[in-house]
């Protein structure tokens, strides 16, 4: 896998001890390099971006409004193609409230168009910049701040939204995986068109668990087959790049403060759930390539 050992973020940045987003931003601009312009949000990469003067990324960096992340990079894209700079990648990072809520019309239609960038969703299942507040992206019964008795709804099946767009490519990728993340990012760098890369990203705030727990956490939600990996080429073929243990889900469940008031029948239901959506996926399958 092509890679480099030189950083594109900066020590000394301003997230929070054990963030699952910053592990990301650093495994992505790894794998991009220096020749790459990306968007942010007011969100917790704002934060992460530290405040002017100074900047944690050693890329351009451009700093949009909420709710248009895709198209933001769109333009920059076209601005790159005008100049002949092919060379260059467009990458958007937006958060599951960015992408799944708030910016998901902008979002859908970059998608239409296939315009050629990498939108990167850091999904950490809440708004937690402002406070864990619940998102379509928070999994259903989980506390929230705005959620305290449990989120009625069930969290939004993106991936199949995205898939429905038919882009080049799509995936999901985990920092408990991280040669798999990055290994994804190298694979959509080459494609020309739309990219898109779900990232599940741990906040040990939100999801009140100590800070030195997110990589095993993220490393739970894909062996218990909660978060799977896989990637949608042209919307119809889906290739599982793990294949996971298929751990008990009260293995995940216990270890995060968001869950403690399930009960044995919550955890049995969330087993059930995870069972039959493993097994569609399977079924839309032609195989794992891990």
């Amino acid at each position: 896998m092509e890679t480099t050992e030189k950083e594109y973020m900066r020590p000394g940045h301003m997230a929070c001890p054990g963030c699952g987003e910053a592990t990301v931003l650093r495994l992505v601009l790894k794998v991009l390099g220096e020749k790459t312009v990306m968007v942010i949000l007011p969100s917790c990469v704002g934060v992460i971006s530290a405040t002017y003067p100074n900047s944690t990324f050693a890329v351009p960096c451009f700093h949009s409004a909420f709710e248009i992340a895709a198209p933001t990079a769109s333009g920059i894209a076209a601005a790159l193609a005008l100049q002949g700079r092919e060379d260059v990648t467009a990458l958007a990072f937006a958060g599951d409230g960015g992408t799944f809520d708030i910016g998901l019309q902008s979002l859908s239609g970059a998608a239409d168009r296939n315009d050629n960038f990498i939108y990167v969703c850091l999904d950490n299942e809440a708004y937690m910049n402002t406070g864990i507040q619940s998102s379509s992206s928070t999994p259903q019964n989980t506390w929230t701040m705005t959620t305290p008795g449990g989120r009625r709804g069930r969290k939004k099946k993106f991936m199949q939204i995205i898939a429905a767009h038919r882009m080049p490519y799509a995936a999901t990728a985990s920092i408990g995986h991280p040669e798999d993340l990055m290994e994804k990012i190298r694979k959509a760098k080459g494609i020309k068109g739309m990219k898109f890369i779900h990232t599940l990203t741990p906040c040990p705030t939100g999801w009140r668990m100590p800070e030195h727990l997110s990589a095993r956490a993220a490393q739970l939600a894909v062996e218990t087959r909660i978060f799977p990996l896989y990637e949608v080429i042209d919307g119809r073929d889906y290739r599982i790049t793990h294949e996971p243990k298929g751990l008990p889900v009260d293995d995940y469940v216990r270890m995060q403060g968001r869950f403690r008031h399930f009960t044995p029948d919550d955890i049995r239901r969330l087993q059930e759930e995870v069972d039959e959506e493993w097994a569609l996926l399977k079924g839309m399958t032609k195989g794992c390539l891990g």
